[in-house]
C-alpha cells in the first residue's frame, strides 16, 4: 500500500497541468500559479506550449516530452525530481495522459515515491459529453480508433455490446469513413460530432449514424459521442403468455423464456413471471 499526502510532505512533486482546449480564458488561476512555481515544464510540442506560456507571461525552462523520447526524458525527469526540483508536464491541449503521452512517466514517479498531483482544467471529452444530449453516464472513453479501416472496424466490433455511451476522438480527414464504419458495425444509433470545442467555430452536430454519414469534410479537433447499445424492444402480436409458451415449445426452459420475453419487451422479469404463473 502506498499513501500519498500530496501537500503534507517535503517530497518533490510532478504536476500534471491541464491546459485550454482552445479558449485561453479556460486556463485556471491555479494552473498559471503552478507553472510559475515549478523549476521545469515539459510539453508535448514546445512550439504550441511556448505560445501558451508567452500569453500568460510564464518564463520557465521548457523541454519536450512525447512518445518518441519518453524513456530518455523519463530518466531525466526522475533525476530532476531526485535533485529536489518540482516538474510540470503539459500537453498541447487538455489533460496530460488523456490520449496524450505521460503514463510511462507517471508510473516511474509513483514507483520512486514522488508526489504526483493533478491540476484540473479543460477536457474535450467531458465538454462534448455534457452538451451532446446523449445520456452522460455511465460512459466509456475509448479515444482514437485505428487509422486503418480494417483494424478500426475490428476495434468497433469489440465495443458493439457496450450499453454505456462511448466517446471517441477523431481526425477531421477520417470523419466520413469513421462514421460510415460506425453505421456498418453499430447500426442506427444516436451520434454527436463535436468539433472546435470552446473556439470561435465550435459546432455540435447531432443526428444518427446514418444521417451523419452525409458529413464528408470538417475542420478542427473532433469528439464523437455514440449512444450505447439499447435494450431491444421487439414488437409482437402475441400476448406475454403466448410468447413465453412459444419459446418453451422451441426448447427454451421456462426460466430462460421468461427472462427473454422480459428483455424483448423491456419490462420487469417479475411481470412476465406473474403473467406466466397466474
Amino acid at each position: 500500500m502506498q499513501r500519498q499526502k500530496s501537500f503534507q510532505n517535503n517530497f518533490s512533486t510532478l504536476y500534471l497541468v491541464a491546459t485550454p482546449i482552445g479558449n485561453l480564458d479556460d486556463m485556471s488561476f491555479r494552473a498559471v500559479k503552478i507553472l510559475n512555481l515549478v523549476d521545469i515544464i515539459y510539453a508535448e510540442d514546445t512550439r504550441v506550449s511556448g505560445k501558451l506560456l508567452k500569453h500568460f507571461e510564464i518564463k520557465k525552462q521548457l523541454k519536450t516530452y512525447h512518445d518518441f523520447n519518453k524513456e530518455v526524458k523519463t530518466n531525466e525527469i526522475i533525476n530532476n525530481l531526485s535533485n529536489g526540483q518540482n516538474i510540470a508536464i503539459i500537453s498541447d491541449a487538455g489533460y496530460p495522459l488523456i490520449s496524450d503521452p505521460g503514463y510511462f512517466l507517471i508510473r516511474e514517479a509513483i514507483k520512486n515515491n514522488f508526489n504526483v498531483v493533478s491540476i484540473p482544467g479543460a477536457n474535450a471529452l467531458l465538454t462534448a459529453l455534457v452538451v451532446s444530449g446523449i445520456p452522460p453516464h455511465p460512459f466509456f472513453f475509448y479515444g482514437f480508433l485505428d487509422s486503418k479501416e480494417g483494424k478500426r472496424k475490428k476495434e468497433m466490433e469489440k465495443l458493439v455490446d457496450l450499453k454505456e455511451t462511448i466517446i471517441f476522438y477523431e481526425s477531421p480527414h477520417r470523419i466520413h469513413k469513421t462514421v460510415t464504419n460506425m453505421f456498418e458495425v453499430f447500426g442506427e444509433r444516436d451520434l454527436v460530432i463535436a468539433r472546435e470545442l470552446t473556439k470561435r467555430y465550435e459546432e455540435i452536430i447531432r443526428g444518427t449514424t446514418s444521417s451523419l454519414m452525409e458529413i464528408t469534410e470538417l475542420k478542427g479537433e473532433i469528439v464523437l459521442i455514440l449512444q450505447g447499445k439499447q435494450n431491444e424492444v421487439i414488437s409482437s402480436d402475441l400476448s406475454i403468455l403466448e410468447e413465453v409458451n412459444k419459446l418453451i415449445e422451441s426448447g427454451v426452459s421456462s426460466k430462460d423464456a421468461i427472462k427473454q420475453v422480459a428483455k424483448n419487451r423491456n419490462i420487469p422479469k417479475n411481470d412476465v413471471y406473474m403473467e406466466y404463473h397466474k
